[in-house]
């Protein structure tokens, strides 16, 4: 699914500059959860925002699917994001003029698919939230906003879904709801997880966990 080979990325210039991230390698395999944790600091969501294409590497590469991102223009990577990859985020990131429908069905309509509505819908149920399908982000709690999120991320169906402490800014109970429900939907899609947490007890839901501590995998 996803292979990165001595991925390097540093911040700043000079005396200032700081390096995050020290010569990853690792392999992800298709169908896995993946479980990236580490101390506040440590380059987890540095080396996530590289793995999704939205930032860039120093050095190194990066395939995904046989496809080599690191090495892709600003518009392919689009491109390619908007058809292979979900991304989660603890911050939600809905547009906050569109109701929670319209963003479920955003990406779907970005990419043409047949059925948009009725999949967009269906998603919505899903999750539990058909009765605030006309409701704006404003109008929705935080827990009903990441299940908005959720459902967005994985309409596409993406061949891998990448989620940064999507549970960080929920409550405990909240939290726990939202994330029984993102392991539910990845599984019964068989889509590959890539989480970034610091919850250990979250972490031990993957099947495979890396530890990642002063920009290096132990």
């Amino acid at each position: 699914m996803m292979k990165v080979m001595n991925l390097r990325k540093s911040y700043g210039q000079g005396e200032a500059k700081v390096e995050v991230l020290k010569g990853i390698n690792l392999e992800i395999i298709k169908g896995e959860t993946l479980a990236l944790i580490g101390k506040s600091g440590s380059g987890k969501s540095t080396l996530l925002s590289l793995l999704a294409g939205l930032d860039k590497a120093d050095t190194g590469e990066i395939f995904v699917q046989g496809h080599k991102i690191s090495s892709m223009s600003e518009r392919e990577l689009t491109h390619f994001r908007a058809h292979h990859m979900g991304i989660v985020f603890q911050q939600f990131h809905l547009v906050s003029t569109l109701t929670a429908l319209e963003n479920v069905l955003l990406p779907l309509e970005l990419l043409k698919r047949e059925g948009a509505i009725e999949t967009a819908r269906n998603l919505l149920e899903s999750v539990g939230l058909s009765h605030r399908s006309h409701h704006l982000p404003s109008e929705l709690s935080g827990g009903e906003s990441q299940r908005v999120a959720i459902a967005r991320a994985v309409a596409i169906k993406p061949a891998i879904l990448f989620a940064d402490e999507p549970s960080g800014n929920l409550d405990e109970d909240t939290g726990d709801r939202v994330m029984e429900l993102l392991f539910k939907m990845v599984a019964d899609t068989g889509t590959t997880l890539v989480l970034v947490t610091h919850d250990q007890d979250l972490a031990k839901k993957c099947s495979r966990i890396i530890h990642l501590e002063h920009g290096s995998l132990l």
